[in-house]
């Protein structure tokens, strides 16, 4: 007697070749923007002299947090140039930088409608689990079926893996905001919009941050693994010294990921501390 089961992979084969078959020149749309947006990317990072990018980036920090982290920061991604890691390194910030605008981009409205509405909540609640709850790795499996082998299947991969928390933690931060101050609001006449525009996001913008700030850190995980799938940067090098058994190779690069992961935690999270709500709480 055959074993009876659930052909699920049959119907995913099937929906796939539909997908394929029916949007094929929109896949190719996409594939062709994500490769030239990364290739543009990677060559403005990589054309400076990379001291100059390590003094603009450690400028950068400094205003953002202040001369301790801005002479921090610099000396780290100092040591990224020193151990011939920094084309890599700004290969993979290229496709981190392309992951978070497009993962936020896309996580913030869909936040925004789930905080505003309880059914649009209902139904992304559960989806967001889903994403959250697969292996990282086996995104990459659609992302090379539909995209292709290269940067730009990584890149999908790493929008659909980092945007959970991004929704999550907009919709948290708005449904936070006080509903007196809501309903001030509506007292004074000011539209659904205006609120959203000049109460609930400033209010909630603290939380939105870390929210993008988790979204970064997700998309430096990921866009290493994207490395499997012929993704450049930092995360083939991994790769390369896994299938070499290179220790040193390895090192290098896994510090250079741990340096760029606090460089954009530390900056990301101080970005968010400058808000006027985060300002006028610490003074408080």
């Amino acid at each position: 007697m055959a074993e009876w089961r659930i052909p699920l992979g049959d119907w995913v084969d099937e929906f796939v070749a539909w997908l394929l078959d029916t949007f094929q020149p929109v896949f190719d749309v996409l594939r062709d923007f994500l490769r030239w947006s990364f290739d543009e990317l990677a060559d403005l990072l990589v054309l400076p002299p990379s001291w100059a990018m390590v003094a603009l980036l450690g400028a950068l920090a400094w205003l953002a947090r202040g001369w301790r982290l801005g002479v921090g920061g610099a000396a780290s991604l100092a040591l990224i140039v020193l151990i011939d890691q920094w084309e890599n390194a700004m290969q993979t910030l290229a496709l981190v930088i392309i992951t978070v605008l497009v993962a936020v981009i896309l996580a913030i409205p869909i936040g925004i409608l789930a905080a505003r509405s309880r059914l649009v909540s209902n139904i992304v609640r559960p989806v967001l689990d889903f994403m959250q709850t697969m292996p990282p790795l086996v995104y990459l499996i659609p992302g090379v079926v539909l995209i292709g082998v290269g940067p730009q299947a990584g890149m999908v991969a790493t929008v659909v893996f980092a945007m959970p928390p991004g929704i999550r933690l907009t919709e948290l931060g708005i449904r936070q905001v006080d509903a007196e101050v809501v309903e001030a609001g509506h007292a004074f006449g000011s539209t659904p919009r205006s609120i959203l525009r000049d109460i609930q996001l400033p209010l909630a913008l603290q939380t939105i941050m870390a929210g993008v700030n988790q979204v970064i850190m997700l998309s430096l995980s990921m866009v290493v693994l994207a490395g499997f799938v012929g993704a450049p940067g930092l995360g083939q090098q991994v790769i390369s010294s896994i299938s070499q058994l290179d220790v040193g190779l390895g090192v290098e690069a896994g510090l250079s990921v741990v340096i760029l992961a606090i460089y954009l935690d530390r900056v990301t999270a101080a970005l968010g501390s400058r808000s006027a709500v985060a300002r006028l709480e610490k003074v408080a």
